[in-house]
């Protein structure tokens, strides 16, 4: 199972689960059943993966299942894009150009983060000195027949609970 280096070195709550998304419509599935999951709303969520693994597009499914009108760009350059929706905040982080801890203090990510909502944070692990506890890491890989393999693994009970969740809802389409 491909998992993140950065993973390794986080205790681990439950088993790994290792999924295979055949098609984009897999993808828009697994992030409905995410958005059913209890304890979503106030959830922190590491993107892994190289360029064009999927991350976004995981993020776009998530959002639009959550509620969110309009476009879902991805934050490269501005960091972080803010969604509101009514009684869930969530923010979706890339971290891919951070290059500074300062800058994690003059962005006001540490009151970003203690805050209630759902932080979704791609490449994390250029942030890493300064995240706190990742609920659930998703690692994503490109196969070469155009399918995805998906490693999740949970480090706190919340993302237990949202591993267990996507367990009982099916794995794989």
């Amino acid at each position: 199972m491909d998992i993140h280096p950065a993973i390794v070195k986080t205790p681990h709550l439950a088993p790994p689960l290792a999924l295979r998304w055949a098609t984009e419509a897999a993808t828009e599935a697994f992030a409905q059943r995410l958005a059913r999951q209890p304890g979503l709303d106030n959830a922190f969520i590491a993107l892994h993966g190289d360029l064009g693994a999927g991350k976004t597009t995981l993020v776009r499914h998530l959002l639009r299942t959550l509620g969110v009108q309009g476009r879902v760009k991805s934050p490269t350059y501005a960091v972080v894009e803010p969604y509101e929706l009514p009684g869930l905040n969530i923010w979706h982080f890339d971290f891919y150009r951070f290059g500074d801890a300062r800058e994690w203090e003059d962005a006001g990510f540490r009151d970003i983060f203690a805050s209630p909502g759902l932080k979704l944070a791609e490449w994390p692990e250029k942030a890493a000195q300064v995240l706190p506890v990742i609920d659930l890491d998703i690692t994503l890989s490109a196969l070469p027949d155009g399918a995805r393999h998906v490693a999740l693994v949970a480090h706190t009970p919340t993302g237990a609970g949202l591993l267990y969740g996507q367990e009982r809802g099916g794995a794989a389409a």
